[in-house]
């Protein structure tokens, strides 16, 4: 009777206008969920959720720290999807590159000037995450093997290498876990800016994101990235070496998510843990599929996902209520966003065999 067609072109005012038309709807439906399981007024919850992630100057810079960090890793996975390679892998790229970060502070911390230990980390971690994204890149181009499922089971390899060196430098023994790496010297870590200790976190990935939108939109290899993901065919009748365009293009993810996991370790916690990663290489799949893969509009949907998961932690603490309470409602809000992108892009219609029928 119906069937999906996708929508031309819609102009930007309109998108925006419906999504955050769509946001309001979300919210209503949030509220008259909140009074009737609750009986709590819903103004009053929104108000406890602004203030779980905006109430204090530090809750504000933890926020945009976790902001940039999911940002970093959506931005990495960026480029795979543009092309259709769906790069499940982020969770062990960001480990690998946590992992290589770590070896050198352990390691050499204390045998090298801070500003060349810090290089070193640099170019280790972007080599870790690289090469780990290299490996499922080398099997699609050749062999055309599944890139989601063997992305994902790379994720399994790289918690067991991590989880493996943890047990190795663990302190004290027998402890499983690493602790503080070089607290009294602090050689590896970032240094602050201002007195923040996450601002140099901020800016880096601010000019990462300025970076990756040039790059996809005005370069040469972005060009190819996208004729690539569009049709393959058509990218070797024009000239395009598609082997090479996917090989080169997991490198810069793996490397981007590689570099997250150096500012995990070298710029936010100072340790190593196979849940460092804290499952960002999943949710910076949504981030990048809400955004429509666009590193600028990313930066919006990257904070919201992170004020929503502080809100929702905020009145779980605040009224009381199971932890579960917030994610529903996030969840709620998502489904709505979701939706609206589907309907942004498509439209259902009615076959004309029906409409003739009908008429």
């Amino acid at each position: 009777m119906m069937h999906v067609v996708k929508r031309k072109e819609m102009p930007l005012a309109q998108m925006m206008a419906i999504r955050i038309g769509i946001i309001v709807l979300a919210l209503v439906v949030c509220g008259i969920i909140t009074t009737f399981m609750t009986g709590l007024n819903p103004v009053d919850v929104y108000a406890t959720m602004c203030k779980g992630a905006f109430g204090t100057q530090r809750k504000v810079w933890i926020l945009l720290q976790e902001t940039a960090i999911l940002l970093c890793v959506s931005l990495a996975l960026t480029p795979a999807f543009r092309m259709k390679f769906w790069n499940l892998g982020g969770e062990g790229q960001i480990l690998m590159g946590a992992l290589a970060s770590a070896a050198c502070m352990i390691l050499v911390g204390d045998k090298l000037p801070a500003a060349l230990l810090i290089l070193l980390m640099l170019v280790t971690s972007l080599a870790a995450g690289g090469i780990w994204a290299l490996i499922p890149a080398v099997f699609k181009a050749r062999w055309n093997t599944n890139e989601t499922l063997f992305t994902l089971m790379m994720n399994y390899v790289a918690t067991q290498l991590v989880a493996f060196f943890v047990i190795v430098w663990e302190t004290p023994k027998g402890s499983g876990q690493i602790g503080i790496i070089n607290q009294s010297t602090e050689a590896g870590w970032f240094p602050q800016l201002a007195g923040q200790k996450y601002l140099l976190n901020i800016l880096l990935v601010a000019l990462l994101t300025i970076a990756m939108h040039v790059y996809l939109n005005y370069t040469k290899h972005g060009y190819e990235i996208s004729v690539v993901g569009e049709s393959p065919n058509t990218a070797r009748y024009v000239g395009i070496k598609v082997n090479k365009v996917i090989i080169r293009t997991l490198l810069l993810s793996g490397a981007v998510c590689g570099f997250a996991g150096l500012l995990l370790v070298g710029g936010t916690n100072h340790t190593l843990t196979t849940t460092i990663s804290g499952g960002r290489g999943f949710t910076a799949v949504m981030v990048a599929w809400l955004a429509g893969f666009d590193p600028l509009i990313m930066v919006g949907s990257s904070l919201l996902l992170k004020f929503m998961g502080s809100g929702a932690g905020e009145i779980s603490t605040i009224y009381g209520l199971n932890q579960s309470f917030g994610d529903i409602l996030t969840g709620i809000i998502l489904f709505f966003i979701i939706g609206t992108e589907f309907f942004i892009q498509y439209k259902l219609v009615m076959s004309k065999k029906e409409a003739k029928s009908n008429a």
